[in-house]
């Protein structure tokens, strides 16, 4: 078999096979590259092509969302194991465990087949996945051989659930946000300290003021507990002062404490975490944009061919490239972002417009055929007579939206006014026609399917409130005049509806507008401080279930036995706890631990339930209140307002990032542009430019008009990216990988500051 003859070389035909072979799987790493800079993905992958194919895999949104499928499924298993909300066997809850470690386990190994093994072993993610996989299966293994024997034990594994939410590739948001949380603790560790010096020197006051005059209550407990009383400044306890019934001047001890400790510390407390905050968000911010050209210039080095003095990406080629990254593209759009890349139609795109390839696919382009109205085509003669172009000009015209809103807000004030007033009554059936005949006024005139566009959130709103108003108030009619059920409920949804319809307000006043899209903007990234706050209450929920779970038993308000009266436990007699009827703010399930959290969070008598659940156990159970109150009150809260003030002053400023501009000049220079709150209008000609700018330009959008989508569908990570976008020179590669990853918020100032480069 191996005769040493030398094997001929290839024939034409297996060259050519192989070229091709080597375009396609140096256009699959190109567009790898692109997809990460496109969706800020930091994963370092191998270049191999069977790794190249294992990373499309891995990135693809059914292994993503089976991910988090098993992970909802084992943070869930906390509401079937005991102490359960729904109890199930431990062989099912043991088992359906087994089933996500395994498959937290496998998406574990997929990820280190595509990455290179020392990156593998060296990030922190991953060792924490395997340990706690580990930790697992050694708890759930002892724990079921205990129970075996009938001897009861500690689930001391389950706090650490969250860490398979807070790891995988797919939860970068809020790992984010947990780097900024252990990146500020240093910068606040001083004013905590100061914050602590304050209130042990005002609880040694207390002590000494008022520990032998005995003036205290169940209210307020700086003699049972001095240092405990006054760490949760911000509770609202009803009675802040009881030793002002005894003397005048004792309330100035309390209002002094109050000024310094809970405005005055509060407050520096917010402005150092928003400082380092908005500090440590920038330099991840800086990591992510250089990291994304720097994937985009791996991915030009890869298709670049030399035309002249320079080298570019031929038109062919990129448009390969799109339709990989993007292959639900419609064609109108990538004609679009060629004539925006390829700014001379010289067929090939140079590297300084290749790079904003991310920034464009990011740009939700929506492509609008325009259609004529169903009545126009059914009934062209009375669509088109003089009366029915009068009421189309009725409709379009500002004084119909003003007349709209002034009967709003007359139903405002019918709202307020009895219901049971025939008149009021009557009246609203008036205002309910009123709204019905606006509705059909506008879809007359302005094409339906456009006015129920996919992106048309106002008018979807404005429908169904009123339809489901229509609907409820018909049902409430129905039902009293049958005088057989009691409507009330429906009653109650009729009113809530009638208010809601206040909000159709919003629609018409521009800075309410402004104001609602900004929110709305800023809502899907709100959601990683939302899994941040879920991952703290879901490991302090399971510390409690584990502690406290049965110590306090909630009773029906009717019963009036002993074991009622003191929440069936006998520790808590004469307690306030139990003569507050607290019974029900326990941690016996997942549930309620959580209810419990929430009432700590905005700080509902803490003391009050913290006495109640040491009396229980013990006095160091206090310790978990304070804790919690550090970690989520004065902490994770802080940095939650900081960075919801940062992302609304962005969101609120940034009008439209360079590459929007770029976008929509090419989309009136190709005269196919038009505004967004015109698109229901379904006549074009008034609105769109269009001037003929040579049928070579507009072929490919022929019949086609487009305009960019609504700021609502930003994220703020994008909209800070451009803003520290715009502090790089296009032509700047930026520095190496390897400093990239390295930056720390110092790198960002001046290491000698003068008063110039600090103003």
């Amino acid at each position: 078999m191996f005769s040493g003859t030398p094997r001929p070389p290839p024939c034409g035909g297996a060259l050519a096979g192989l070229r091709r072979d080597a375009m396609h799987m140096d256009l699959l790493l190109a567009a790898a590259y692109v997809s990460d800079a496109q969706y800020n993905r930091n994963v370092p992958f191998e270049t191999a092509p069977q790794a190249v194919r294992l990373y499309y895999f891995y990135n693809h949104w059914t292994m993503q969302a089976a991910t988090y499928f098993f992970i909802c499924v084992d943070l869930s298993l906390a509401l079937f194991e005991e102490p359960a909300l729904f109890p199930l066997p431990l062989l099912a809850t043991s088992i359906a465990e087994v089933l996500c470690l395994t498959a937290f386990f496998g998406r574990l190994v997929h990820f280190a087949k595509v990455t290179p093994q020392m990156v593998f072993w060296k990030d922190t993610k991953n060792i924490c996945i395997m340990v706690t996989i580990v930790l697992t299966l050694v708890d759930l293994i002892l724990y079921g051989s205990l129970d075996a024997v009938n001897i009861r034990s500690i689930r001391w594994s389950r706090p650490l659930r969250p860490v398979f939410l807070i790891n995988f590739p797919e939860s970068r948001q809020i790992r984010r946000a947990f780097r900024s949380i252990r990146n500020t603790l240093p910068d606040i560790l001083y004013v905590f300290l100061l914050f602590t010096f304050s209130m042990l020197v005002f609880s040694l006051m207390a002590l000494k003021l008022f520990g032998d005059r005995r003036v205290h209550s169940w209210q307020f407990l700086p003699v049972n507990s001095p240092i405990f009383g006054h760490c949760l400044p911000r509770s609202n306890t009803p009675r802040v002062m009881p030793a002002y019934d005894f003397n005048w001047w004792y309330s100035l001890y309390f209002i002094t404490y109050v000024i310094i400790n809970t405005y005055i510390f509060m407050s520096v407390f917010l402005a150092v975490v928003y400082n380092n905050y908005r500090k440590h968000l920038k330099n991840e911010i800086r990591k992510l944009a250089y990291l994304k050209r720097h994937k985009m210039i791996e991915a030009f080095n890869i298709l670049k061919v030399k035309v002249g003095p320079e080298f570019v990406v031929e038109e062919a080629q990129w448009r390969r490239l799109v339709r990989t990254v993007a292959p639900d593209m419609s064609s109108g759009h990538l004609e679009l972002l060629l004539r925006i890349s390829d700014e001379g139609q010289t067929g090939h795109v140079d590297k300084m417009n290749f790079l904003r390839l991310a920034d464009l696919l990011n740009i939700q382009v929506v492509t609008i055929n325009i259609k004529r109205h169903p009545l126009e085509a059914w009934v062209p003669r009375v669509y088109q007579s003089s009366a029915s172009l009068l009421v189309q000009k009725v409709v379009r015209h500002r004084i119909f939206v003003w007349v709209f809103d002034v009967i709003i807000l007359i139903n405002a004030i019918f709202i307020a006014l009895d219901e049971k007033n025939p008149f009021v009554s009557y009246a609203e059936w008036l205002f309910l026609s009123l709204y019905v005949i606006e509705i059909l006024l506008k879809l007359y005139t302005y094409e339906p399917r456009a006015y129920f566009g996919r992106k048309q959130f106002w008018n979807w709103f404005d429908t169904l409130i009123i339809i489901t108003a229509l609907v409820a108030t018909v049902a409430n009619t129905t039902i009293q005049s049958a005088r057989k059920y009691n409507s009330q409920q429906i009653l109650d949804i009729v009113l809530i509806l009638r208010i809601l319809r206040l909000l159709r307000v919003i629609v018409t006043v521009q800075r309410f507008r402004v104001i609602v899209t900004t929110l709305i903007n800023i809502g899907p990234t709100m959601l990683t401080f939302g899994g941040l706050v879920f991952v703290v209450y879901y490991a302090f929920a399971i510390v409690g279930m584990e502690a406290f779970h049965g110590k306090v038993q909630f009773f029906d308000p009717n019963f009036t036995t002993p074991d009622a009266l003191v929440c069936g436990n006998p520790a808590l007699k004469g307690s306030a706890f139990s003569r507050g009827r607290y019974c029900k703010n326990n941690f016996n399930d997942l549930a309620s631990s959580f209810v419990v959290l929430m009432e700590l969070t905005v700080v509902n008598h803490v003391l009050l339930l913290a006495d109640g659940f040491a009396l229980v156990t013990h006095q160091a159970a206090k310790l978990y209140f304070i804790l919690f109150h550090i970690v989520v009150v004065i902490l994770i809260v802080n940095i939650f307002i900081a960075f919801i003030l940062e992302a609304f002053f962005v969101a609120y400023s940034l009008e439209k990032s360079e590459v929007e501009t770029a976008i929509e000049k090419k989309i009136q220079e190709l005269g196919v542009g038009i505004q967004e709150e015109e698109v229901q209008d379904g006549k074009p000609t008034d609105h769109v430019d269009t001037k003929d700018h040579g049928d070579n330009k507009r072929k490919a959008l022929e019949g086609l008009y487009c305009r960019i989508a609504s700021k609502k569908y930003r994220t703020v990570d994008a909209l800070l990216q451009w803003m520290f976008e715009s502090e790089i020179a296009p032509e700047d590669e930026g520095p190496s990988l390897d400093e990239i990853l390295n930056f720390s918020p110092s790198d960002m100032y001046p290491k000698n500051p003068n008063f110039e480069n600090s103003a």
